[in-house]
């Protein structure tokens, strides 16, 4: 029959394979890196195996220690969610709920929503990581993430969370006083184009257009500006380095301004809205069903 200094050293076991960190996997668990080291030391003793490889910069599994890690870690994530779920009990609901999600979605639902609810729950606690990337929430420990609704994976539960939106092609009055607005797509060859790069496409974001018969093309573009997140190109936008092509919610404001001036709006095409997306979760914290109906959509 295992100790109870077999459980501690198991779980700092799970936790520096998971961190790939005694560091990080320390500071989590709220103890020091040396009384972790003594635990691996320990663990490793008993077993008689090697767990751990590290070097000055990282730490991984041995062949003995990924088998080790895939039985038992599973376990102590059930053991999480059983006393997620006894926290669930509390008169007020607690936890912490963790979303992946863009930089739009961030800014233009998920902040304007949950800072309305959050104050009226001051034990729930949301964790936002932007990210552009394809995701595995399960892998990284997510609790829910945010796709358009045309990227969503089928074995996952889905809720709208925001309209569907249209793009928008803008351009500051400065650079429309030195070159003519584009009246198609195709001469947009002819302008500098601020450009986006995204990890899920391996290169540029292409520009997307419809044609009077409603069928979408793509213009490849160019200019000397590219970017991996939205603002710093309606930044450059605003500053007449180009022309943007982003959310049409991102730039209504400088519109109306007159700060930016749009163009080829009968040819920018509609998209599907964001969903919060995630698994199915039967002891989901008495928090993420709160988060999830304060982010639902509503007509």
């Amino acid at each position: 029959m295992a100790s109870k200094n077999s459980y501690s050293e198991l779980l700092a076991f799970v936790e520096i394979a998971r961190e790939g960190s005694f560091t990080r996997a320390a500071a989590k668990m709220g103890i020091s890196t040396s009384a972790l080291s003594h635990a691996i030391r320990a663990l490793e003793t008993r077993l008689e195996v090697r767990l751990l490889t590290r070097t000055t910069r990282s730490v991984s599994t041995t062949e003995a220690g990924e088998r080790l890690y895939q039985r038992i870690a599973p376990h102590f994530d059930e053991i999480d969610l059983g006393l997620e779920a006894v926290r669930e009990q509390r008169e007020k609901p607690a936890g912490t709920v963790r979303i992946t999600t863009a930089e739009h979605a961030a800014n233009s639902i998920i902040w304007p929503k949950l800072a309305k609810i959050l104050p009226l729950y001051p034990d729930i606690t949301v964790e936002v990581s932007v990210n552009f990337a394809r995701t595995d929430i399960a892998a990284e420990r997510f609790d829910a993430g945010v796709r358009l609704g045309d990227e969503l994976d089928k074995d996952m539960i889905a809720v709208r969370i925001g309209p569907d939106q249209r793009i928008a092609v803008v351009g500051s009055p400065e650079y429309f006083a030195k070159h003519p607005k584009p009246t198609t797509p195709y001469q947009l060859t002819e302008h500098s184009c601020i450009n986006l790069r995204l990890p899920t496409h391996g290169g540029l974001l292409p520009w997307v257009f419809d044609d009077k018969d409603r069928r979408e093309f793509k213009v490849k573009v160019s200019g000397q500006w590219i970017y991996n997140s939205v603002s710093p190109i309606v930044r450059a936008a605003l500053a007449g380095q180009g022309l943007a092509y982003v959310p049409e919610d991102t730039v209504l404001e400088h519109i109306k301004a007159g700060r930016l001036v749009r163009t080829l709006d009968e040819w920018c095409i509609p998209y599907t809205g964001y969903h919060l997306y995630y698994p199915n979760r039967k002891q989901a914290s008495g928090a993420f069903p709160i988060i999830v109906e304060a982010l639902r959509h509503k007509e």
